[in-house]
């Protein structure tokens, strides 16, 4: 039992590192107001421009550094959108996932199951025993990201930038009045969250599992979402939420490598269906609501300012 806790313990940061990372960058634009439906999308776009860099040769490094890139210039045309010319932005995240998956499909499908080494980790798993197995099995990117939530959390509430964010988010009126430039910031807003959901696919292909298949992200992005309601917009419960339904993913292929007698397609939906409860959970009680930015998902025009 021992042995199945602490092998288990040392896989669930690798799967809850790419729902951390874009449930972050989701915080970062819904603070600012815009809500983004995209996360499948731009992750997707993350995990195959990263993919398809190391397989053409590049540094694994700079590999994540492009799919962040590719991830940035599609989340630049949903900002435009929205935020320049306030579409809506359901329809227009939605329409992100589908351009997302659809170029990855016709780009990436060449290069489709091509292994290939990917950034290491601080130990040799199969030479590690006890606890040591659980911080040999983890990699840089797993310690940034929880860099990255008590950075994210401090900058939100000690800042001036992270306060004027969080105040476009709330009543965009009353911060353009007050000199903030609303557009600006909720465009720096959909950019950073996309980068950070390119970070996220490209940790699931190049850190995770150094391959590149159609459907990789298996519907993360939209876990991610629900992972943003259930932190209530703070990093900090974020980073608890993406331990939670990490550790329900990776529960399945634990069972799997101990031979364990399981019906693995209903476990596999284990994950999707806690995401389910989360959102009935929050729709009945309305604890989101409380902590639901004022202005999310709605266009600010100039005229409406108080």
């Amino acid at each position: 039992m021992t042995d199945f806790l602490i092998g288990w313990f040392a896989i669930i940061p690798s799967y809850a590192t790419p729902l951390l990372l874009a449930s972050l960058g989701l915080i970062l634009s819904e603070r600012a107001g815009v809500l983004n439906l995209g996360p499948e999308g731009l992750m997707a776009v993350g995990a195959m421009a990263a993919a398809v860099a190391v397989l053409g040769g590049l540094d694994p490094w700079l590999g994540i550094a492009l799919g962040v890139g590719a991830a940035i210039v599609l989340s630049l045309v949903f900002g435009i959108a929205v935020v320049v010319f306030r579409a809506n932005q359901t329809l227009a995240g939605l329409a992100i996932v589908a351009i997302g998956l659809g170029v990855t499909g016709a780009v990436g499908r060449p290069y489709v199951q091509q292994t290939f080494g990917g950034i290491g980790r601080f130990g040799d798993d199969a030479a590690a025993t006890g606890l040591w197995r659980i911080v040999a099995h983890q990699d840089p990117l797993v310690v940034a990201s929880l860099v990255l939530v008590v950075a994210l959390r401090w900058w939100l509430a000690r800042t001036r930038p992270g306060l004027r964010l969080r105040a476009v988010g709330e009543d965009p009126g009353t911060a353009d009045v007050a000199g903030v430039d609303v557009q600006l910031t909720q465009l720096g807003a959909v950019i950073a969250c996309g980068a950070l959901c390119g970070l996220a696919g490209a940790y699931l292909s190049v850190a995770a599992s150094h391959v590149w298949v159609e459907g990789m992200i298996a519907g993360r992005g939209w876990i991610a979402v629900a992972l943003v309601i259930f932190a209530r917009w703070e990093p900090g419960r974020a980073l608890l939420g993406a331990l939670v339904f990490g550790g329900a993913d990776a529960l399945v292929p634990r069972l799997q490598a101990i031979g364990a007698d399981v019906p693995t397609y209903l476990m596999m939906m284990l994950p999707y269906l806690l995401t389910l409860t989360v959102l009935a959970a929050s729709s009945i009680l309305g604890h989101s609501r409380f902590a639901e930015p004022g202005h999310l998902g709605r266009a600010y025009i100039r005229q409406d300012k108080h």
